[in-house]
């Protein structure tokens, strides 16, 4: 029997079959994630409610652990939060010392796309794969990780021309 090129045509991407080799393994990604908070020191308004650098990490980094446990986030979950030692650093623009207040994410998440809110943060500084040891990707699977790291830095992009 002889087939038109007509009828042979399917109409989706998933009424291919996909070789044994090449199905996707459902694996999901440990990853632990390194945060830095930048404690940017506020004046006081008349005599009180001035909050030092130290002061305004701390705060921060607390109010940052919450949302991450607290906010549901799809194809992440977080299991644990670590809190470390601050630590100061010289400004030399403001003439001032800085507190950082860091802060560790252990998380599990879907795919690597969902890795990309993590690190186009501002404060991100560090991400650690520690499960799988190995991952392979296909070219698909790459190009749609780019796809979202670039959508993601042009929303950051117009977020602080707004500002």
């Amino acid at each position: 029997m002889l087939r038109t090129q007509l009828e042979d045509r399917r109409e989706s991407a998933s009424e291919f079959p996909v070789p044994k080799a090449q199905a996707p393994a459902n694996k999901k990604f440990k990853i632990k994630v390194r945060f830095d908070y930048r404690g940017v020191p506020r004046p006081s308004r008349f005599i009180f409610g001035g909050k030092k650098s130290r002061e305004v990490a701390e705060e921060l980094r607390q109010r940052q652990a919450a949302m991450w446990r607290n906010v549901p986030l799809q194809g992440v979950r977080i299991e644990e939060t670590d809190f470390f030692e601050l630590y100061s650093v010289y400004d030399e623009v403001e003439d001032d010392i800085l507190f950082y207040a860091p802060m560790e994410i252990t998380a599990i998440v879907d795919s690597l796309e969902d890795c990309v809110q993590f690190i186009c943060r501002e404060e991100f500084k560090r991400i650690e794969i520690l499960e799988p040891a190995q991952a392979s990707l296909s070219s698909r699977e790459l190009e749609r990780l780019f796809f979202k790291l670039s959508e993601t830095m042009q929303q950051r992009l117009r977020e602080y021309e707004l500002k």
